[in-house]
């Protein structure tokens, strides 16, 4: 008989279609069937000895909330026999003028078993789950953005590198990381498997990208990096390995059904009794020629559009044309970001590294560019792609023509007659969260929408006291000075836009929220703190989310 091995996990949800996410533990028929009579299947495909499906459900009800079973081969599997959650649902959305709830953040070590201590502190994700959980008609979020770092290839827990180390011993390279397929499956397992996580994905749709850790720390941070590492012999397992792992329990989640349908490598690996050598083909070729793939995607939420980007394979490295995306993804955004203006009011871009940092760490960055490119010769040269690597010196700053066409394109989309209320860019990474204002230095591309960069991270992780006082010392006046005095040693042009910090800098596992309702937005900063509580789950019983920042980010 099949079982349920991992999910199920809600992922795309419309006004009346819905797809399920699941892994079975052999060759079966995955069924969803709701309680209002909704139903869908889908055959499992393989890959690498596993079984997984996507299941699509179509003719739901728009604006209502039912819940739903799984079964395979006739069987139920979900959910768990006594489960102490609430039943799972999937909430359809309806009238436009309905609150959109966007929560969002990155950066997430699985939490360790609850008889265990955790280290980092309380998961927010676990948190938020034991709070729905607890009041289930209660305010939830529409949809999680999962900004990356949804498991860490080279850091594990460990209970995974025993693991490891009882299937093929930790001498050889790449030792404790993960190696190949099979280890980041028991990642996922890891994360995922967590009751809280399982339960929250089952019953809240998800939007993921994927960021470095999902695949090695500081992925694509140069073009010498990648010859480097390229020539290690572990190397092209571990990256074809984080390619087919992502495409599979992430990439395929975030599209809609009509994507799904047109999508020819889904078509080929469902066709083939074993699809692994035909996405083992396809995630060879990605890393080969980046722009022959495209992660970053669309979702819209009623009025609300969301652009989810790449901005680790899609990089282009030669240091004469380094850019955070290469030319046909650049134009993929711009294309998406302009489009039927008419039919939003809030435009979210969504990007795992934030576009605007602490104004240190943003001229700290270009110069490092100037002198990678080699304007100052080449023993500064040298010394640059020593510090990039050395200090993570791989954001938007990192990439300055780049930088100055986010901001081009987004003084445009603001200021265009039909401007939307709000461009948001989410992003986490950095292990902290903060809001920042910009202002354009020519007044004339000043945009009528309100314009900010939200940074949300971590969801479960820490950050060194060290660290604290750096970011903090990032955003004052002396940093300030400290990093233009640096950008004129480098010869960096002057950026289109300043900045401000008009929250935070705030440190914790936290969570960021948008609600957004017809041209008005407002936004949340949770933090999980240890407390005592009731309710399913022992997040529940040891945590709560504590309410931390909440403004109005637009006009009534």
């Amino acid at each position: 008989m099949a079982e349920l091995r991992l999910g199920p996990l809600l992922r795309y949800v419309d006004g009346s279609s819905a797809t399920f996410w699941v892994e079975a533990s052999r060759p079966c028929t995955a069924e969803v069937r709701c309680a209002d009579g909704t139903r869908g299947q889908a055959r499992t495909f393989q890959v690498a000895g596993h079984h997984y499906a996507l299941v699509p459900v179509d003719g739901l009800t728009p604006g209502t909330t039912t819940s739903y079973e799984i079964l395979l081969d006739g069987t139920t599997v979900w959910p768990l026999p006594d489960s102490r959650f609430p039943p799972s649902v999937v909430r359809t959305s309806g009238s436009e003028d309905e609150a959109v709830r966007v929560t969002f953040g990155s950066c997430r070590w699985a939490s360790p078993p609850a008889d265990e201590k955790d280290p980092v502190g309380p998961d927010a994700l676990d948190t938020l789950a034991a709070r729905i959980a607890s009041a289930p008609d209660t305010e939830r979020p529409d949809v999680l953005l999962l900004l990356g770092d949804q498991v860490y290839a080279d850091e594990v827990s460990g209970a995974t590198r025993a693991w490891i180390a009882a299937r093929r011993g930790l001498a050889d390279p790449p030792g404790h990381q993960v190696a190949d397929y099979e280890e980041y499956t028991r990642l996922y397992y890891e994360s995922w498997l967590d009751p809280e996580i399982r339960w929250l994905l089952s019953t809240v749709p998800s939007c993921m990208i994927f960021d470095d850790h999902d695949v090695i720390d500081d992925w694509n941070t140069s073009a010498s990096w990648v010859t480097e590492i390229r020539a290690t012999p572990w190397w092209r397992e571990r990256v074809l390995s984080g390619l087919m792992s992502y495409w599979v329990h992430q990439h395929l989640g975030n599209l809609s059904p009509a994507e799904l349908s047109d999508d020819l490598l889904y078509a080929a690996v469902r066709e083939t009794p074993d699809g692994t050598d035909v996405l083992r083909a396809f995630a060879s070729q990605a890393d080969a020629d980046p722009a022959s793939v495209r992660w970053s995607y669309r979702r819209d939420f009623g009025r609300t559009r969301v652009l989810m980007l790449d901005t680790r394979a899609a990089r282009v490295l030669e240091e004469k044309d380094r850019a955070m995306l290469d030319p046909g993804e650049a134009a993929w955004l711009r294309e998406q970001a302009l489009e039927t203006p008419e039919s939003r009011d809030h435009l979210l871009i969504g990007t795992s590294l934030p576009w605007l940092l602490p104004p240190l760490i943003h001229h700290v960055e270009t110069w490092d560019a100037a002198l990678c490119r080699g304007d100052r010769g080449g023993r500064w040269a040298r010394f640059g792609e020593r510090l990039r690597r050395a200090a993570d010196l791989e954001h938007w700053a990192a990439f300055p023509e780049s930088f100055v066409e986010l901001a081009e394109l987004i003084a445009e989309v603001g200021s265009a007659e039909r401007a939307p209320a709000t461009v948001c860019v989410l992003s986490g990474d950095v292990h902290h969260a903060y809001v920042a204002d910009p202002v354009w230095a020519d007044p004339t591309r000043q945009p009528s929408a309100r314009v900010l960069q939200l940074t949300c991270s971590p969801v479960h992780n820490s950050i060194p006291r060290s660290v604290r006082l750096g970011f903090r010392f990032g955003w004052s006046r002396p940093a300030r000075l400290l990093g233009t005095l640096l950008s004129r040693h480098g010869g960096c042009a002057r950026p289109p836009v300043d900045w401000r910090k008009t929250g935070g800098p705030w440190f914790g596992n936290q969570l960021m929220t948008l609600t957004l309702r017809g041209r008005s937005a407002s936004l949340r900063l949770e933090q999980a703190r240890r407390g005592r509580g009731g309710g399913p789950g022992r997040a529940a019983g040891g945590a709560r989310l504590t309410t931390v920042a909440e403004s109005r980010i637009t006009p009534e």
